[in-house]
């Protein structure tokens, strides 16, 4: 068995400075076996990061729609932010990548995917994120796994971590995939374990996003 955590930036994020370097390490040390490296819109981390893992890297992408974000994994390249909700579909499945949305029916972020959208596409999307780590109310995860066993959607988790520490904070226990193909089939037969990460965390994705544009 493999344990997955579905959600994870690094210093390629606008709000992230963890050094690729560091991730396989804090993985290693929390039994993480594989990673969604899925940053602000670019693929250019995860592609880098590996090609030197000695860990399972899968290529994702948090993409910010015209109406919220989409994860797009088993990526190949990155898909250019500001796109409309159908082109950014369309370009995912055109890489023969998989959809996910990250931390549905979360009424605190404003980046979230609109609700309507989510019943809209629920046909194209492959995996709803059920538990993010940084999510707070609990509702949301109720509403999220309701929607999934509604629609047939496979059920997905992720630390969303921003720091070092967080990885591994939230991460699916299921069993050994072989790619893209049988990944869906695996995470199906998973289950989901975590914890939610202390609210205090997201002034570290504030100082840092500030602190780059500091730096520019």
């Amino acid at each position: 068995m493999l344990k997955v955590d579905l959600h994870v930036h690094t210093e390629y994020s606008m709000d992230c400075g963890t050094p690729l370097d560091k991730i396989v390490g804090r993985c290693i040390e929390k039994g993480i076996d594989c990673v969604a490296i899925a940053d602000h819109g670019t693929a250019e981390g995860a592609l880098k990061l590996r090609e030197t893992a000695p860990i399972t890297i899968i290529v994702a992408e948090e993409i910010l729609t015209t109406h919220g974000e989409i994860i797009g994994m088993f990526l190949e390249k990155t898909i250019p932010s500001g796109l409309s909700v159908a082109e950014t579909l369309s370009r995912i499945k055109a890489q023969d990548g998989l959809v996910s949305i990250p931390h549905p029916f979360d009424i605190f972020r404003q980046s979230a995917l609109r609700n309507y959208i989510i019943e809209e596409i629920a046909d194209q999307i492959d995996i709803i994120e059920v538990f993010n780590a940084r999510s707070l109310p609990p509702q949301q995860s109720a509403k999220a796994r309701a929607f999934a066993r509604k629609h047939g959607i496979v059920q997905g988790a992720g630390s969303d971590a921003h720091t070092l520490r967080e990885i591994g904070n939230a991460y699916i226990e299921m069993p050994e995939f072989k790619g893209k193909d049988d990944f869906l089939e695996a995470l199906a037969r998973g289950k989901i374990y975590g914890h939610t990460t202390n609210p205090f965390i997201h002034f570290a994705s504030v100082w840092n996003r500030l602190r780059k544009r500091w730096l520019r």
